[in-house]
């Protein structure tokens, strides 16, 4: 489903940062030429981006239409369904847990949720909180059994996800490969919820959303579809050419602990420096969420609950991206304090689209 917290993989030492004032001068043209490409050339309703230098400066930045029906403006820094960054948020709670001695990493999921993680080829007294958070648990993915229609109407609570996922047989055995599955995050939510005894939203907005002050995000509560704050409208294309549908308003309960949240460009910014900064984990948690896996050969890299993607100017950047339907986010931040995320407004229909997303987060962090 081009719908829950689908991460499109596809996946996504630098030379000195030019002064302020050449920052000034080039970056916003260089960005702006990306989303306003993003608009014109891939088709988007509306692209939205913020960025911020080494020097700590951000700007923003919008192309296209906030709403293709009334032609409104794009809200600057508007919020947005983040999809997928959300396992961010969750692999944190978990990590944060896990430095308190309350999860041990390497203890299998049974331990948490005895009985609960059964199927064929699936057993939860085989498979670790780490794997959960760096999807080496073989879990099959329940994502493409919720359709768009099923989205924008039903609400699931977190057990329906899971049963959804185990009429599937395992991917493979536990720690023999990797491969992207939503159902890891609703299992570790679920983790969080019976090591806590309270809700995986308040435990998120308690341990990072207040912890470090993001004004602009939010675990939605049960049953509400809105989103608050100002925002471009989120649709929905079938296929290349088809007509755009509005999305805006859907129940994100199918992507809960992997993909449920929504926040701003800004405020993502601000969580993944924090993030990479230490002052949401410990330095001995930090380290093991750095700790990656390869995506194949793309040269980024899976840690817990975190990406690592190259740069065309050398090194990496840290993040994750995510889509839901209407919204496909990427984005990121350097070790030496650059940040950039950016939003489009649907999903691309194929990987082109993605591809030249990502591109411009590339432009973005690298001028």
């Amino acid at each position: 489903m081009p719908a829950v917290a689908a991460l499109a993989v596809g996946v996504l030492a630098m030379g000195a940062l030019a002064p302020s004032a050449a920052f000034a001068a080039a970056r916003p043209d260089s960005v702006q030429q990306g989303l306003n490409a993003l608009v014109h050339s891939d088709g988007l309703p509306a692209a939205l981006a913020t960025v911020k230098g080494r020097e700590g400066r951000s700007r923003t930045y919008t192309a296209g239409l906030g709403d293709v029906a009334t032609g409104s403006k794009v809200p600057r820094d508007g919020q947005v369904r983040i999809g997928s960054n959300t396992k961010t948020f969750t692999a944190v709670v978990v990590l944060q847990l896990v430095g308190e001695g309350k999860i041990d990493l390497d203890a299998p999921v049974e331990t948490y949720l005895p009985g609960l993680v059964r199927g064929e080829g699936i057993d939860g007294r085989h498979i670790t909180v780490r794997q959960l958070l760096q999807h080496t648990s073989g879990l099959p993915d329940y994502e493409s059994l919720v359709g768009e229609d099923i989205l924008q109407h039903r609400y699931f609570e977190p057990r329906d996800l899971l049963d959804l996922a185990f009429r599937r047989k395992a991917d493979f055995a536990p720690g023999t490969n990797w491969a992207y599955s939503n159902t890891n995050y609703v299992v570790a939510g679920l983790i969080v919820q019976k090591v806590t005894g309270r809700p995986l939203a308040e435990e998120t907005d308690r341990r990072v959303i207040k912890r470090i002050g993001l004004r602009h995000t939010y675990f939605p509560a049960p049953g509400d579809v809105t989103i608050r704050e100002p925002h471009p409208q989120g649709y929905h294309r079938d296929a290349a050419g088809a007509p755009l549908r509005d999305v805006t308003e859907i129940d994100p309960s199918a992507a809960w602990a992997a993909g449920q949240m929504i926040s701003t460009n800004s405020d993502l910014n601000q969580f993944f420096t924090a993030l990479l900064a230490g002052r949401l984990l410990p330095a001995a948690q930090l380290a093991q969420m750095r700790t990656t896996v390869p995506i194949g050969d793309t040269g980024a890299g899976y840690g817990l609950g975190l990406l690592s993607r190259p740069l065309s100017c050398g090194g990496v950047y840290w993040g994750h991206g995510g889509d839901i339907s209407g919204y496909e986010t990427r984005g990121g931040v350097t070790d030496d304090g650059r940040a950039a995320n950016i939003t489009v407004t649907s999903i691309p229909v194929g990987g082109a689209g993605t591809k030249h997303l990502e591109s411009v987060v590339d432009t973005a962090l690298c001028r």
